[in-house]
């Protein structure tokens, strides 16, 4: 493998194969990276074929070179815009908003028990 890649760089390449964990892409005649199925798009991708297809060329980042093993990690999704949240989050309500101590159905009714459950327990 050449050391002329390098961490952060935006080449293109050929995909040459695909299996169910990522896309194998040629970067040149010598040099081959893996695009790893998560770094395929945002969001879930459940079949790489979906997205690519073996003789494509698409333009990838380098995400890390180990040069003991020869491997080239790429991204496709680091030159993809992150997309925006689908919906805004509402805060939720907080626990005083949304117990009303003097329902009668809630506490009022475990409060009038408790002196009848202290009294059955012979703890009085």
């Amino acid at each position: 493998m050449s050391n002329k890649y390098k961490v952060g760089d935006v080449v293109t390449g050929k995909v040459t194969g695909i299996q169910p964990y990522g896309a194998f892409v040629s970067l040149d005649e010598q040099t081959q990276g893996l695009v790893h199925i998560s770094e395929i798009t945002y969001g879930f991708v459940k079949s790489i074929s979906d997205f690519i297809s073996v003789g494509d060329e698409v333009t990838v980042q380098i995400l890390e070179v180990e040069d003991p093993n020869k491997k080239i990690s790429l991204s496709i999704r680091a030159l993809q815009e992150k997309p925006q949240r689908r919906k805004e989050l509402v805060p939720r309500k907080s626990l005083q908003d949304r117990v009303d101590e003097k329902d009668s159905v809630g506490f009022e009714s475990l409060k009038d028990k408790l002196d009848q459950w202290i009294k059955e327990s012979g703890l009085q």
